[in-house]
């Protein structure tokens, strides 16, 4: 260990973060010959070019494609471990921007009450409230979100995760719609009906089309919209009906949201698994003062909206 020398990795990170030595000697205070200086030394420590020239600008080889995340990991662990650790947190002093990923509907039902305890607990607390159009853990990996509540994807193992709640699928239509009339909700009958989806991307295949292809059945998707607030929003003003999670209609922090803006809830004619919320973070904030209060606050607040889940 002696002959290694560990600012370089500090270096590092910003080199494959900026893929540019003036970049990179402007992000850290040095000069462009000094940065240069520091990546001939780098790439004699790990025998490896590094980054190399490709017309006017700078690409990563694949050694330094393979340590790029890696090395972001162990500078921001090395600088989690030099931090000063306070023993007591004072929350009415922070002054902190939290950023929090989260999807459109969380936005709509929950970022509310979310708000009003934190500001109340931390008044000079920021929120940030950043989209989540996916599932991809990059933005917790890179820091670019503190905390991110939804569905758990699978392509981060190491990321912590805490079950808020446990939601299920219900169909939903605009007050007085024909499919809510008299008769029970059958398959043939809800696939009959004209359907808006809610979905990010092109795909449209929910988890309630399999069961319906099993009977021989296909609903005919009319509207597509990004989140299900947009999908409420269209079959309250139209005869579209709407996939949603149950916790959209409502919950006790808020009014009864389905019945206030003119839909109805039915059950689906098809079983359709149910799924689970959650609060995901990145490993390194686990002993954070400040991001476990903020993550407990965000938990308190689910858990206490949807209790009964």
């Amino acid at each position: 260990m002696s002959d290694v020398d560990l600012n370089l990795l500090a270096a590092l990170d910003v080199l494959l973060a900026e893929g540019s030595v003036t970049g990179a000697a402007r992000r850290l205070g040095l000069s462009a010959s000094a940065m240069s200086r520091t990546l001939t030394r780098l790439r004699a420590a790990t025998g490896d070019p590094l980054l190399v020239r490709a017309g006017r600008r700078l690409v990563p080889t694949p050694r330094a494609a393979e340590l790029r995340d890696r090395v972001h990991e162990l500078t921001r662990d090395a600088q989690a471990v030099l931090r000063p650790q306070v023993a007591h947190l004072d929350v009415a002093s922070l002054e902190l921007t939290f950023t929090l990923r989260v999807s459109e509907a969380f936005l709509e039902y929950l970022s509310g009450p979310v708000a009003a305890a934190v500001t109340q607990a931390a008044p000079r607390v920021c929120l940030r409230f950043a989209p989540k159009p996916n599932k991809d853990a990059g933005p917790l990996r890179e820091g670019l979100a503190d905390l991110e509540i939804g569905v758990l994807g699978t392509s981060a193992p190491e990321i912590r995760t805490q079950l808020l709640f446990r939601d299920r699928y219900v169909g939903v239509a605009r007050i007085g719609h024909p499919l809510l009339r008299s008769r029970a909700v059958t398959p043939e009958r809800y696939a009959a009906c004209n359907h808006v989806v809610a979905s990010k991307d092109a795909d449209t295949i929910e988890p309630i089309d399999a069961a319906l292809q099993s009977l021989g059945l296909k609903r005919a998707i009319r509207v597509v919209v990004p989140g299900y607030p947009d999908a409420m929003r269209i079959a309250r003003q139209s005869d579209l009906v709407a996939l949603v999670p149950q916790s959209c209609l409502g919950n006790s922090l808020t009014a009864d949201r389905a019945a206030s803006s003119g839909l109805a809830s039915f059950e689906l004619p098809v079983p359709v698994p149910e799924f689970n919320i959650s609060a995901m973070w990145h490993p390194r904030m686990d002993a954070d003062p400040a991001h476990r209060w903020l993550r407990n606050t965000v938990m308190s607040v689910c858990r206490t909206a949807y209790a009964s889940r």
